[in-house]
Parts: C-alpha cells; sequence; structure tokens
C-alpha cells in the first residue's frame, strides 16, 4: 500500500496550503535560513531513521505535520482524551458484574443438628434443612437454584460474556480501521453493550441471561480497543503514553465501584445492580458521539480530506486553529491522493501478509493470554480463597490504581520487553504461592502482588502493542492482543469453579500459564522512545 500525499495545484488545493502553513512555520522554527525549494509535505522518510541527512532536506511525515499543527497539549485534547477513556469506566463494570450478580449467597442451617453444619456442603444437605442469609434474588444462583448445578453451568453466562468479547473482537475490530473508524466504532460498541445489560435485567432463566450476556460481550469487545488507540491519535506523541493510561484508570475506577454498588444493594435483587451500571452508559454513548472527534490520523489515510481539517482544527493549539480554517474556507479543495483500501478485512490482510508482522501480533497475543489468565480470572476466584468478597474485590479493585499510575508515571522510562517479562514473572510466581501457603493474610498479600504485577503489565503490554504496528492496522492489532486476553477470560470461569476445592487447579494454572506467555516478548523488538509509523512499508523499512 503507497501512502497518499498532500499536492498543491495552481493554488487551489485549499487544504494542502492549510497544512503547508504549518509546516512552513515549523521548518522556518528548526532552519535559519530561507528553503531553497520545496519538497512535498508527506513522505515514507522518517527523520530518525536517516540521521546522516540533514533535518532541513528531510521531508516531514504525517507525524511531523500533525504534531506541530496540534500544539501543545492544551485543554481540547485533555476533554477529548478524557471522554473517550471515560469508556473504560463502563467497560470495567460489565467485565466484573457477574463476580456479584452471579455469586453464591451465604446460608445457613435452619437448626443446628448433626445432619447439618455451616461447614458442611450444601449440596449434601437436605433442601429443606438450611436456607440462604439474604433473599433468594440477590442472586442468579439463589434465584435459579444452580447452587449444585455443573460448574458448567454455574460459570456460562460468565464464560458466554467472554466469548462473546471473543467473536465480537474479531468480528467487530477491523471496522475501526477499514470502514467506520475509531469514533463511531466506540459509539456502536458501548450502544450495544448498555442495551445488552438493560435486557439481562429481565432474563427469567439462566439460558436467556448467558445469550444476553454474549450480546453484552459481542459489544464490549472493542471498547477498550477503539478507547486507546483513539485517544493516542488525538495528542502528540509526548503525550501518547499519558493519554493511554488515562483509560486504565479509569478502568480501575470503574472496577473499584462495583463493590461500592453491589455493597448499598445487598438485600436488593441483582437486576438492580445492571441497572445502575447500564442506563448511565446509554446516556454517555449519546454525549460521546456528540462531543468526540474522529482521528485526524485514520481521515487522512481513508482521503476524508473535509472531516480531517475539522478533525485538525477542533484540537489543535486556539493561536493555529484559525491559520488552519482561513485557506480552507477561502479556496476551492483539490485534493489528490491514493486512498487506501477499505473493505472490512484490508486492514486484517496487510497485518497478516507481512511477516515480521505475523511474528509480532503472534508474540504479544501469546503474552497478552497469559496476562489475562491472572487478570480476569483472580477476581472470579476470590470466593475459592476463603476471603470476605466485598473486601476481596475492593483491595483487587484498589491495586489497579497505583499500577496506572505507576505505569503514567514510568511509561517514558520503561523498557518495554524487560518490564512486561519481570512482571509476569512475579505475578505467577505469586498466583501459584498464593494457594500453597496456610496463613490468609500472607495469602492476600500474594494474591494483591500477583494481581498487581498482571495489571501492570497489561498496560505496558498494551502501550507496546500501540507502538509495534502503523495506523493503517493499529486498531486491529491491539484488539487481537486484547482478544488473547478475552480468550484466556473464557477459560477462567470454568478454571475457577473446577477449582473450588482445589485452589492449584485455577491459580497454580494461572501462575504457570503466564509465565510462560511472558517470555514471548523476548522476540520483539524495543519500542521505548520511538514515533509512530503510518503505513506498513514505513514500519517495515524500520524493521529492516
Amino acid at each position: 500500500m503507497q501512502f497518499s500525499y498532500f499536492k498543491e495545484t495552481d493554488g487551489d488545493n485549499a487544504l494542502g496550503h492549510a497544512i503547508s502553513q504549518c509546516t512552513n512555520r515549523y521548518q522556518e522554527s528548526i532552519r535559519p535560513t530561507e528553503m531553497a525549494d520545496q519538497n512535498p509535505l508527506l513522505t515514507h522518510t522518517d527523520p530518525a531513521a536517516s540521521p546522516d541527512i540533514p533535518r532541513n532536506q528531510q521531508h516531514l511525515t504525517l507525524d511531523d505535520t500533525i504534531e506541530h499543527c496540534i500544539g501543545e497539549f492544551g485543554w481540547s485534547q485533555l476533554l477529548q482524551a478524557s471522554l473517550i477513556s471515560f469508556a473504560w469506566f463502563f467497560d470495567a463494570q460489565q467485565t466484573f458484574i457477574s463476580v456479584f450478580t452471579d455469586a453464591q449467597p451465604k446460608w445457613s442451617c435452619k437448626h443446628s443438628s448433626d445432619s447439618c453444619n455451616n461447614n458442611a456442603n450444601v449440596c449434601d444437605l437436605p433442601r429443606n434443612s438450611w436456607e440462604w442469609d439474604l433473599p433468594g434474588f440477590t442472586s442468579t444462583v439463589s434465584e435459579w437454584s444452580l447452587e449444585c448445578a455443573n460448574p458448567i453451568i454455574i460459570s456460562l453466562p460468565a464464560s458466554s460474556f467472554f466469548t462473546g468479547c471473543l467473536v465480537g473482537g474479531f468480528a467487530l475490530a477491523t471496522l475501526a480501521d477499514s470502514t467506520l473508524g475509531r469514533k463511531n466504532m466506540l459509539v456502536l460498541s458501548s450502544l450495544v453493550m448498555s442495551l445488552s445489560g438493560v435486557l439481562a435485567a429481565v432474563s427469567s432463566n439462566v439460558w436467556m441471561y448467558a445469550a444476553l450476556r454474549f450480546v453484552c460481550g459481542f459489544g464490549r469487545a472493542s471498547i477498550g480497543t477503539c478507547a486507546l488507540v483513539l485517544s493516542t491519535e488525538l495528542v502528540r506523541k509526548k503525550w501518547r503514553g499519558n493519554a493511554g493510561i488515562m483509560g486504565f484508570v479509569c478502568f480501575g475506577l470503574g472496577f473499584l465501584s462495583l463493590p461500592a454498588e453491589a455493597y448499598l444493594l445487598r438485600g436488593y435483587s441483582w437486576r438492580f445492580i445492571y441497572l445502575c451500571t447500564c442506563v448511565p452508559s446509554l446516556f454517555y454513548s449519546v454525549l460521546m458521539y456528540l462531543a468526540v472527534q474522529e482521528s485526524p490520523r485514520w481521515l487522512f489515510i481513508k482521503g476524508r480530506k473535509e472531516e480531517f481539517v475539522r478533525s485538525l482544527r477542533s484540537i489543535a493549539e486556539s493561536k493555529k486553529r484559525s491559520r488552519l480554517t482561513e485557506s480552507f474556507f477561502d479556496e476551492t479543495v483539490n485534493w489528490e491522493e491514493e486512498v487506501q483500501e477499505t473493505y472490512i478485512y484490508s486492514a486484517m490482510k496487510m497485518l497478516l501478509n507481512k511477516g515480521w508482522a505475523l511474528r509480532r501480533i503472534a508474540a504479544v497475543m501469546a503474552a497478552g493470554f497469559g496476562i489475562g489468565m491472572i487478570y480476569y480470572g483472580m477476581p472470579l476466584g476470590l470466593g475459592n480463597l476463603s476471603f470476605d468478597l466485598y473486601l476481596g474485590v475492593t483491595l483487587n479493585a484498589i491495586s489497579e490504581f497505583p499500577s496506572s499510575f505507576l505505569t503514567f508515571f514510568l511509561i517514558e522510562k520503561l523498557n518495554r520487553k524487560s518490564s512486561i517479562t519481570g512482571l509476569t514473572v512475579l505475578s505467577g510466581i505469586c498466583s501459584v504461592s498464593c494457594v500453597l501457603v496456610k496463613w490468609k493474610g500472607i495469602k492476600m498479600g500474594l494474591e494483591l502482588v500477583s494481581f498487581f504485577s498482571a495489571c501492570t503489565g497489561m498496560n505496558v503490554l498494551l502501550i507496546y502493542a500501540l507502538e509495534l504496528f502503523p495506523t493503517c492496522v493499529r486498531n486491529s492489532a491491539v484488539s487481537m492482543v486484547r482478544q488473547a486476553m478475552v480468550l484466556s477470560g473464557v477459560l477462567s470461569p470454568v478454571l475457577v469453579a473446577a477449582g473450588k476445592h482445589n485452589g492449584l487447579i485455577s491459580y497454580g494454572v494461572f501462575g504457570v500459564t503466564i509465565v510462560l506467555c511472558g517470555l514471548f516478548v523476548i522476540w520483539l523488538p524495543e519500542t521505548k522512545g520511538r514515533t509512530f509509523c503510518d503505513t506498513m512499508d514505513e514500519e517495515e523499512n524500520r524493521e529492516e
């Protein structure tokens, strides 16, 4: 695929003229003398890749041009990035909501006797000898009498959700790169997730409930990916890592809000939790559609000139915004370009047709699968460790914040490969250890360290995936990584249910998997401090 160029012809190309103004000011700032000749605005050349060529003789890339036109990180960019990142808040709520809605409530014997005691297996007791401590409608397990059902049935709603995430990720991910774009895909995913969550609140049996959880997961699949990619493509290179971390912080806030809401609604129907989380998400989806701008990078490679200028102008510095406007509206647009392929699987085709890209995606997906085992499995398995469920989930959610802040402040200094390898090994060792020790305090501490390390590893891995792939396939690549995490989320509930009486079946498998999978990043290139590439050719030249 060849990249498109802005060209000025007979003074009629307003867009080329507008962007050229930005370019000229940028070139004057780095060169004291007047240019002898006019260079094309955009080329495949990366200045960093050609250190022997004087800066004033090198062509400017799309990255250079957008960097200069956007200017410093201002309130407009902060508001856009914050609003987009808040999608992670609702994403987290739907990801972990089953920890409370599908939990087995506490029970007690109706009358103390030799045949009934609180340490017995409830399935071995006559149904009329015990009762739930709370009303039966507080959980799907108690309402539909699933306490003695097969582990596959008990884990079906949670596994259906993650299966929907897996299917939706593969079915929807390429739309953000090919036809719909980042913004529209994000809004659509949020709407589907919210509506299916509202409908789940009126489910009459476990089969209907599991089907709606599948739809919820299908819609939710692209939210984190689109939010991460869009927020980082709307800001300068200096702030991309920080903009990405904002989403992780919002995810932690959403996760933390769940035990608070569940505690306040204890004694009420599990259906209220869905309504309290999904109705606000519906209103948020509408607000996002009205207020968020599409990525100018994506609009440019799709040849959508008017929207490109509008998006770039809305996020540019105020002193540069008016200069972009003058030239565009005073003249007729005549933009000649070669537009990228836009059929639904074009991005995936480009990603899989290159050997270097295939090797990269396989390695980061393997690492993502291992991290997902801990990240999704540990909160679901807290009940197996004999912890108070509200306290355990709250502590896990709180651990997301130091993880996000640590990544936020250190992302510019962290080597991607060594950080991910070290964090996955630490997480795996602590996961196995927490089921081998007997003292509850140490057990909880090891569980938190394992979850914290997995959270930090996930943050770094997603930023790493952003940097490994160019704009034309970035959303699809990051989505593939997240789908690998989701695949482990499909398996985690089954392992948790099977390891109810033997923690090594769940936490032992989690630990071994994350250690082995984390080692795959050793074969990837280091990306710390690199600029974004926009085309496969640019990235391939850099690879060579």
